[in-house]
C-alpha cells in the first residue's frame, strides 16, 4: 500500500453541467484540459441514452465493451483525473440503472448525455501522475 498526503487546504471546486447529446468523457477530458486539472476528483448524477462500459479483461489487456443503448439513469459517477506523459486523463466509473431496475457498472468509455448529466469536481493542487503497469498494461496512479 502507499499513500500520499494532499494539499486540501488549497483545493478548489467546479460543477459541470453536461447538455443534451454532450459526450460525457470527451466533455470532462476538455474540461480539464481547459482548467489545465492536473489532480482531482469528481462525481455526478444524470442520465444517458446510450453508455458504453468497460470491464478490464487481464488476459488481453484491453477492456471488455458493453454497450447499453437505452435510457438509463446515473446512479453514480465516480473518477479521477491525473496526468501520464503530460497529458490529462480520466479515470471514471459508473453505474447506471435501467427502467426495471437492473443495473449496470463499470468503466465509462463513452456516455451519450439524456437530458443532463450534473458533476462535482474538486480539484487539487497537487499533481497526480500514472504510469504505465507492466504487468497489466493499465496506466496506474504513481505516488
Amino acid at each position: 500500500m502507499r499513500s500520499k498526503r494532499l494539499d486540501a487546504a488549497a483545493e478548489d471546486s467546479f460543477v459541470i453541467v453536461l447538455d443534451d447529446g454532450d459526450e460525457a468523457v470527451e466533455c470532462l477530458l476538455e474540461f480539464a484540459r481547459t482548467n489545465d486539472i492536473k489532480a482531482g476528483r469528481f462525481t455526478g448524477l444524470g442520465a444517458f441514452s446510450s453508455v458504453v462500459l468497460g470491464f478490464f479483461d487481464f488476459e488481453t489487456k484491453d477492456y471488455h465493451r458493453t454497450v447499453v443503448d437505452e435510457q438509463v439513469e446515473v446512479a453514480t459517477l465516480v473518477g479521477d483525473f491525473a496526468t501520464k506523459d503530460g497529458e490529462k486523463k480520466l479515470h471514471p466509473h459508473v453505474v447506471v440503472a435501467k427502467r426495471d431496475g437492473t443495473a449496470h457498472g463499470g468503466h465509462l468509455l463513452e456516455g451519450r448525455v439524456h437530458p443532463t448529466l450534473e458533476v462535482l469536481v474538486t480539484v487539487s493542487p497537487d499533481h497526480l501522475a500514472r504510469r504505465t503497469d507492466e504487468a497489466t498494461g493499465l496506466p496506474l496512479l504513481s505516488i
